[in-house]
């Protein structure tokens, strides 16, 4: 049997043909585009976390063959770090590396760092913890309160040490009765407590015009961040230099958007963390290293403790370790977890 059609019946159908294929391309475009993944960053663009991401996204997407599209946004933007994980619990953004100590609030083994037997010494005392068991532990625990994924090792920041504005810091007793802000968390207040001083904490952002305005005398930070932020301009004109802990960023992924990629693009993420992380840690070391001394060039003068004051120091602080371990609320799990990933130093 033949089938004719009129026409204007093929023009009908040919009509409705091409409208169901309009209706349906949509969704095959969508199914298209890449995956966008927003970084929050409360740092300045030249700071080396800022560079390290930006960098991991350059090869993130290179390496996805565009599949997934990351963007940083820097100096608070979107969010400050005090804020940001609570943006990354709420799906608000897609990433980001906050500090450890600004995440003590929900899981205080964050403050481990802050014990002092990593008080002036070498980062690579911190590295045998932040990446052994007890930062394994760590990254479990904001898995598990963030629904975020931990993307791998975490990001050195370089050696926290004290600033101040018109008290010259020539030993640590000069910190004694001054106002200092601190980055956050419990044990950077103990220290605060410790060395005699009134703890303040002002989000990383607002620090220019705080300094600026007296808001306080001193506060925690690295070479790197006050150059960053030119904060000699904000009336910085001393430092003491006593390393007191490794800072470092925890990078995290949010689950919602984690959920969205298939194993063969986790696997990437992970994979380019774990090769590039190094390179990372390196690139913060040359920045700090660089920062002081443009820092010394607009006029801020350090002081080095001796090996002696330090230790001097330390001892003191261990001396009072309970109480840090009390106000910071440290697990004795996690205690326990430091002492045997550093063996003979603690």
């Amino acid at each position: 049997m033949t089938l004719r059609f009129s026409r204007r019946a093929f023009v009908g159908a040919a009509t409705a043909t091409a409208a169901t294929a309009t209706l349906a391309a949509p969704a095959v475009l969508r199914a298209a585009e890449p995956l966008k993944l927003r970084c929050s960053l409360d740092t300045a663009p030249s700071h080396p976390r800022n560079v390290a991401i930006v960098d991991y996204m350059a090869k993130l997407e290179k390496a996805s063959n565009g599949e997934i599209k990351g963007e940083v946004f820097h100096s608070g933007q979107l969010f400050p770090d005090l804020q940001v994980s609570k943006a990354l619990l709420q799906g608000q953004v897609e990433m980001a590396a906050p500090g450890a100590w600004v995440l003590t609030g929900l899981v205080p083994d964050c403050d481990m760092v802050q014990l002092p037997y990593f008080y002036g010494v070498s980062a690579d005392l911190t590295h045998k913890a932040t990446d052994g068991k007890p930062g394994a532990k760590i990254n479990e625990e904001l898995q598990a309160k963030l629904n975020t994924q931990v993307l791998g090792p975490w990001i050195d920041l370089g050696y926290q040490n004290w600033y101040s504005t018109k008290t010259p810091l020539d030993k640590f007793a000069a910190l004694k009765g001054l106002k200092i802000r601190s980055p956050g968390g419990a044990a950077i207040s103990w220290r605060i407590k410790f060395a005699g001083g009134i703890a303040n904490t002002t989000a990383w952002p607002n620090v220019p015009l705080a300094l600026s305005q007296g808001t306080f005398d001193a506060f925690v930070s690295t070479d790197e961040s006050c150059n960053s932020a030119k904060l000699w301009e904000a009336g910085v004109k001393f430092s003491y230099a006593d390393h007191q802990f490794m800072g470092q960023y925890i990078p995290q992924v949010a689950k919602t958007f984690w959920a969205k990629l298939s194993p063969a693009q986790q696997k990437l993420m992970t994979g380019l963390w774990a090769d590039n992380i190094a390179g990372y840690r390196k690139g913060a070391a040359e920045s700090q290293a660089n920062a002081r001394g443009i820092l010394e060039k607009n006029g801020v003068k350090f002081h080095d403790p001796s090996a002696d004051e330090l230790n001097t120091t330390r001892k003191a602080m261990l001396g009072d370790i309970n109480s840090l371990i009390k106000d910071a609320k440290l697990s004795p799990e996690i205690v326990s977890l430091v002492k045997d990933s550093i063996g003979s130093a603690a």
